[in-house]
């Protein structure tokens, strides 16, 4: 939004713009943040940072925790959702002391690292990306874990468990697994989905459209335009935030979980992908199979030959793996096809524009912290194509088939994804050196990152018995 700071002093005291917020991205993933009064914005600002607690975000230990941040002003925007006039800036984390300087293991760092690895390669000048964000907005959510009491109660207005409904009751009810592209009257967050929309339009996240998703209980999607990488992943968090923040204006609750309802359809985040040199697609060719170069099969190759470690940064959480079950929604057959939505990699067979020929990514979900998770994919994608792994050598097809529907015998040759968060970290244990090329990812990150994952969620859910394992085996 800002070239310097004369231009950005000059709009805050033109817009009279009272708080200047910096956002943060936690370990995990999330945005936290630190306001100050407009006054005390100054340069040393952008110059010595902010100083504050590290080990709170996850990225060192209490005894050596000191770090700053530093505000990139260019992302700057207006907030929407504070009532005080305030301009928000994501912000980069430095280390400080002896050796100062950008902090190696910062998200929004590695983003840029992956990114100029692909530039010193001169196999392309752009990543570009564009996710699919499948969220739930609900009417009510409540939730509690004692050792003595669980309980999850969810409701949404237009679900169809609602039918016998004594007020209000308009007898319009979503049906069950059958709500894709969901009309009118039963789509009762059509206006929000558009307040949200106009919201990332007017903050510079374009998007493509809007619908409601398969899930009946309130499932919807926002689809943005393609772009690169790193503002991609700005917009992805910026996307995320006013989802949820818009969903609590209009007095309702937004969550990207993946599997948020037992039965109903899971909530995942497909990522779009090409590569693009002095402005053109590299991944385009006319005489290819299904239009693709020989450098796109061999970025699907590197990505299929890694997606096992990829998973412990695209879907992150142990939730992740109630979505992933096979033959039940989301793609876990370790293999690419056109227009196949059973496969990880799925080439869509409707793109007719060469500028915009490219594959998705399907298994990954928005629990995923985006810097970590489009960067691994980059990496991956980067690994395929300078050891020129080609994809149906090594077995991953095409299959332009629905895998389920193959014989047990020729199925059980496609590998599969890991059926668990911490099957998914074993795995990037074992298969993560196409990481660390150029530094991208550090050995001391991806140790932490693991540990972390492993200790702080895997761990807690692990010991936790669920209701059903007392329909299952109480009695015995």
């Amino acid at each position: 939004m800002f070239n310097n700071l004369n231009e950005l002093k000059e709009y805050i005291q033109k817009n009279n713009i009272k708080i200047i917020d910096f956002k943060v991205i936690t370990l995990p993933g999330r945005w936290n943040h630190l306001s100050i009064p407009a006054e005390r914005l100054s340069e040393k600002t952008f110059t010595e940072g902010i100083g504050f607690d590290g080990s709170s975000y996850g990225y060192s230990t209490i005894e050596n925790s000191d770090m700053c941040f530093i505000p990139d002003m260019s992302t700057a925007f207006v907030d929407p959702y504070c009532k005080i006039p305030t301009l928000s800036m994501v912000a980069n984390i430095h280390t400080i002391g002896k050796n100062a300087g950008r902090f190696s293991g910062d998200p929004r760092y590695i983003a840029e690292k992956a990114e100029e690895y692909l530039k010193k390669l001169g196999i392309a000048d752009e990543y570009v990306i564009g996710p699919e964000f499948e969220f739930y907005i609900f009417d009510h959510i409540s939730y509690e874990t004692r050792n003595h009491h669980q309980e999850v109660t969810i409701d949404s207005k237009q679900a169809p468990w609602n039918s016998n409904y004594k007020e209000e009751n308009f007898g319009y009810k979503a049906p069950f697994q059958k709500s894709y592209h969901l009309g009118l009257p039963y789509d009762l967050n059509n206006d929000l989905r558009s307040e949200m929309t106009l919201k990332l339009e007017e903050m510079g996240v374009p998007v493509k459209y809007h619908h409601h998703e398969v899930g009946s209980a309130g499932q919807l999607e926002i689809e943005v335009e393609l772009g690169d990488m790193l503002k991609m992943a700005d917009s992805t968090m910026l996307a995320k935030y006013v989802i949820k923040n818009e969903a609590v204006a209009h007095g309702k609750t937004a969550t990207f979980m993946p599997k948020p309802l037992f039965g109903e359809a899971g909530s995942g985040m497909h990522v779009h992908m090409l590569l693009r040199k002095n402005g053109e697609n590299l991944f385009y060719d006319v005489n290819g199979y299904s239009k693709m170069s020989q450098e796109a099969l061999y970025f699907i190759g590197g990505i299929l030959k890694h997606s096992k470690a990829l998973l412990g940064f695209t879907n992150p959480s142990t939730n992740s793996y109630k979505r992933l079950v096979p033959g039940f929604e989301a793609p876990v057959s370790v293999c690419f096809a056109t227009g196949n939505r059973s496969s990880v990699i799925r080439i869509p067979g409707y793109i007719k524009d060469p500028a915009k020929v490219r594959f998705e990514f399907r298994p990954s979900d928005a629990t995923a912290n985006p810097y970590l998770a489009y960067s691994a994919l980059l990496m991956a994608g980067i690994d395929g194509i300078v050891n020129k792994i080609d994809p149906s050598k090594e077995g991953y097809g095409p299959f332009d088939i629905n895998v389920f529907n193959m014989p047990e015998e020729e199925r059980n040759k496609i590998e599969a994804l890991p059926k668990s968060l911490d099957e998914a970290l074993e795995e990037l244990k074992k298969d993560h050196e196409f990481l660390t090329k150029n530094g991208v990812f550090d050995e001391h990150f991806i140790n932490t990152w693991i540990k972390f994952k492993y200790n702080k969620e895997v761990m807690k859910v692990i010991p936790v018995p669920s209701p059903i394992e007392f329909e299952m085996y109480y009695d015995l």
